[in-house]
């Protein structure tokens, strides 16, 4: 068993390590698996490293605190290294303020070189035990329906009772995204998973965040049940933020005035891990939970095509979506009405 970088494995986890590892990476006896966490996050990459030992994977564990200092200011090298070589990689950290470029050269590595790889940043063992058990063929069957219905769409519209009130429309030539948990080369994916995700032409109205926001903004605030931040949006832009909470408010609009770019809508996505039920003020998880979200900031472009770039990526989520597509509702009161969908 190698449990000398992580600890021992706790049972409680291990229905979800195994989905990640067997059904979500589908690694193989003799593959070569990239296993990275924090401290914080040992207990899950301890469990995952037991599975990876069951299947007979050929396993590196590296725990970031022995080699580079925290937060990290750049990916560290022994783990760019690492996964140079890997034909899997699976990533455990709570994130840090100042780390998305840490984390994202790390993608950049996976990207080029077409691995399968598993990005858990936030995971806890709650979330190994809720979104990490799901049926992830099942999530994948309704995000491909969505993937090749939304092509077709003409507009989305999103309404909540906290506030939330948009229409958003799409670009043609740019991609729908599936990260449904079944992880190929060709796309890597957040675990746990179920997520549609593209870059939209345009959005307009309000946008109620009383749920989790993204980045370091989920472990600095929490859930904002509490108190809203309210986003109007015009164009695709942020045209203001409002919240009674000055301090959230005044860091968020700095965050997504960070470059040219940061207050583009550059994400909308349909959560489809339909396991969830509320969220637990982690963006990793809840993100995945039955709605529509946006991110402003970085759009993914290598995988929706969007040609522009931004060096700051936040979502925002509110809860009880409503949502149709063209006229038609597929989501009432945050659950998929799955007999639109023919599951």
């Amino acid at each position: 068993m190698h449990d000398s970088v992580f600890g021992p494995p706790s049972a409680d986890l291990a229905p979800g390590a195994r989905n990640a590892v067997e059904v979500c990476l589908g690694i193989q006896p003799g593959e070569r698996v990239v296993l990275i966490a924090d401290k914080a996050s040992r207990e899950v990459a301890a469990s995952i490293a037991a599975v990876l030992d069951e299947v007979g994977a050929a396993f590196q564990g590296v725990l970031i605190e022995d080699v580079m200092a925290r937060p990290m200011t750049a990916a560290p090298p022994a783990v760019l290294a690492a996964l140079e070589t890997a034909d899997a990689g699976i990533l455990c950290v709570q994130p840090q303020q100042g780390e998305l470029g840490a984390r994202m050269a790390i993608v950049a590595v996976v990207e080029r070189r077409a691995i399968r790889y598993a990005h858990m940043v936030g995971v806890t063992p709650q979330i190994m035990q809720q979104g990490m058990r799901a049926d992830y063929r099942l999530v994948d069957q309704l995000s491909q329906s969505l993937c090749e219905r939304m092509p077709r769409a003409n507009s989305l519209r999103v309404k909540t009772a906290g506030g939330t009130s948009l229409t958003a429309t799409f670009d043609p030539a740019l991609a729908w995204v599936k990260t449904s948990g079944l992880i190929d080369r060709r796309y890597w994916s957040n675990l746990p998973a179920g997520e549609v995700f593209t870059t939209p032409l345009s959005v307009d109205g309000v946008f109620v965040c009383d749920g989790t926001a993204g980045d370091y903004f989920g472990p600095k605030y929490g859930d904002l049940r509490a108190s809203p931040l309210t986003l109007e949006i015009a164009g695709g832009r942020l045209r203001s933020a409002h919240s009674d909470r000055k301090d959230l408010e005044q860091e968020f609009w700095q965050y997504c005035h960070t470059d040219e770019y940061s207050d583009r809508v550059g994400e909308l996505a349909f959560g489809t891990n339909i396991a969830l039920e509320d969220m637990i003020g982690v963006l990793l998880q809840d993100e995945k939970i039955p709605g529509v979200h946006l991110a402003f900031g970085d759009p993914y472009g290598s995988q929706t095509g969007a040609p522009w770039k931004s060096r700051t990526h936040i979502d925002v989520l509110t809860r009880g979506c409503d949502v149709w597509i063209d006229e038609e509702q597929v989501i009432g009161k945050g659950r998929y009405l799955m007999d639109r969908f023919g599951l």
